[in-house]
C-alpha cells in the first residue's frame, strides 16, 4: 500500500507541476504578446544615438500606435511614435535629417530625437512626457501657473486627464518592458 500512495502522490505532484508550468508559460507568452519588441534594431539605434532607454521608446510606441507604422490619430499624428507633421518639419530643421513619418526607422529616430529634445527642455521626465502628449507650449503654460506648479519646473499634477493617463501608461509600459526583457 505505501508504494501505491507514493506513485499516486508522485503522479499528482507531476500533474500539479505540469499545470503550474503551463500556466506560467501561458502568462509569459501573453505578456510577450502584449509587450513585443518590434523594430528592435531601429529602437536600439535610436536609443544609442539619443541616450534614451530602449524600454522608454518601446513604451511610447506601445502607447502611441501599438506598433502600427501606418497609424494616424484623429489629430493627425502619424506613425509608430505618433508625431505631428509640423513636429516632423521642426525636427528636420533642428536635427538636419529627413523624416518620412511612415518609414518606421525614420519615425523612431525622429521620435527619439524629439523626446531627447523635450527631456533637455524640461527638468523632469514627467513634464517631458506630458509635453510629448499635450505639447511643449501647453506644459510651459502649466508650469507658469501656480495652481499646477510651485516652482515653475515641476508639475504638482497634470491638468488634462488624458495626458495624466498617458504619462501613467508610459511608465507602466516601461516597467513591464524592464521586467520582461
Amino acid at each position: 500500500m505505501p508504494l501505491r500512495r507514493s506513485y499516486k502522490s508522485i503522479a499528482i505532484s507531476a500533474c500539479v507541476l505540469f499545470f503550474a508550468a503551463l500556466f506560467l508559460f501561458s502568462a509569459l507568452a501573453a505578456y510577450l504578446f502584449y509587450f513585443p519588441q518590434k523594430y528592435r534594431e531601429e529602437v536600439t539605434d535610436a536609443s544609442s544615438a539619443y541616450g534614451i532607454e530602449e524600454e522608454l521608446l518601446f513604451a511610447v510606441m506601445r502607447a502611441e500606435s501599438n506598433f502600427r507604422p501606418d497609424a494616424v490619430s484623429s489629430a493627425g499624428a502619424v506613425g509608430l511614435m505618433q508625431l505631428m507633421p509640423s513636429t516632423a518639419r521642426f525636427i528636420e530643421r533642428q536635427a538636419g535629417f529627413s523624416c518620412d513619418l511612415l518609414i518606421p526607422a525614420e519615425n523612431i529616430r525622429a521620435g527619439a530625437w524629439y523626446l531627447r529634445y523635450l527631456l533637455t527642455r524640461f527638468e523632469g521626465e514627467r513634464e517631458a512626457l506630458a509635453a510629448y502628449n499635450a505639447g511643449e507650449g501647453t506644459v510651459r503654460s502649466w508650469l507658469r501657473d501656480g495652481a499646477y506648479s510651485d516652482d515653475g519646473a515641476h508639475l504638482k499634477g497634470i491638468p488634462y486627464a488624458e495626458t495624466a493617463r498617458y504619462v501613467d501608461r508610459i511608465n507602466f509600459f516601461r516597467n513591464c518592458y524592464k521586467i520582461l526583457y
